[in-house]
C-alpha cells in the first residue's frame, strides 16, 4: 500500500511539473551537476534577465547557481566587439568555478558575437558545446529596419557574416548546436539558423523571443551539453 502510494504521488508530481513547465522529478533526479559550467549570451535589444526561465530549469535539474553565467551588453556594438566581451566571460566563468572548459548557450544575435569568439578568440580547450536558439547565422531581413552596427552585420550578405561563414562554418573541436523554428516570426528566412557541421533542430511552432522559454526545447538543450 505504501509504495503504490508513493508511485501515484510521483506520477501526479511529474503530471504537474508538465502542466506548468518544469522539470519533471523523474527526470531532475537522473542529472547531476555536469563538468562544464554554462555561459548564456542574449540576442538583440535584450539582457541577462531573458535566461531567468532557463537558468532556473537548469537548476532545478542539478546544475549549481556557480555554474550558470549571464550578462549584459551593448547590443549596438558590433558583434566583434562583443565577442571580446564573451571571451573575458568565459575566462571569468572558468576562473570562478575551477572548471577547465564551458558550454556556450546563445539566442538569435548572441550566436554572432560567440561564434566570431569560437573562430577567432577561444583558447584551445576552453569550450566544448555551442548552442544558438533562433541564430541569424546567414542573415535576417528582420535587420533591414535598424540602423546599429550590430543590426548591419546581421543583415543578408554583409561582410561580417560572409567573413564569419566563410571557410568552415563550424571551426575548431567545438560541438555546435543549432535550434530553429517554422514560426520564428523573426529570423527570415528561418533555415538562416543552420550551419554546415553542426546538430541542426527543427522544433515545434516556437515564436522567436519564446525559444528560451519551452520546455521541449530546454531539455533538448539541457542533454545537448550535458550528453
Amino acid at each position: 500500500m505504501t509504495s503504490l502510494l508513493t508511485r501515484w504521488l510521483l506520477a501526479l508530481m511529474v503530471a504537474t511539473a508538465t502542466l506548468v513547465g518544469l522539470p519533471s522529478p523523474a527526470l531532475a533526479a537522473s542529472y547531476t551537476p555536469p563538468s562544464n559550467p554554462i555561459l548564456f549570451v542574449h540576442g538583440w535589444n535584450s539582457s541577462a534577465s531573458t535566461w531567468n526561465t532557463m537558468i532556473s530549469r537548469f537548476r532545478a535539474d542539478g546544475w549549481p547557481s556557480s555554474h550558470l553565467r549571464a550578462f549584459s551588453y551593448n547590443t549596438s556594438q558590433s558583434n566583434a566587439t562583443t565577442a571580446q566581451t564573451v571571451s573575458q566571460e568565459v575566462d571569468k566563468l572558468l576562473a570562478a568555478t575551477g572548471a577547465t572548459r564551458v558550454d556556450i548557450v546563445t539566442h538569435s544575435m548572441g550566436g554572432l558575437s560567440s561564434r566570431y569568439y569560437l573562430k577567432n578568440l577561444a583558447g584551445s580547450g576552453k569550450v566544448d558545446r555551442w548552442v544558438s536558439l533562433g541564430g541569424p547565422n546567414h542573415g535576417t531581413s528582420s535587420a533591414n529596419t535598424c540602423v546599429s552596427t550590430a543590426c548591419l552585420e546581421m543583415r543578408v550578405g554583409s561582410t561580417f557574416l560572409a567573413t564569419l561563414n566563410s571557410g568552415d562554418e563550424t571551426p575548431g573541436a567545438f560541438v555546435y548546436g543549432t535550434w530553429r523554428s517554422r514560426c520564428d516570426g523573426v529570423i527570415n528566412p528561418v533555415d538562416s539558423t543552420i550551419l554546415s557541421g553542426a546538430s541542426n533542430t527543427q522544433t515545434a511552432c516556437v515564436f522567436h523571443t519564446s525559444l528560451q522559454n519551452d520546455a521541449t526545447i530546454y531539455g533538448q538543450v539541457r542533454d545537448f551539453v550535458n550528453p
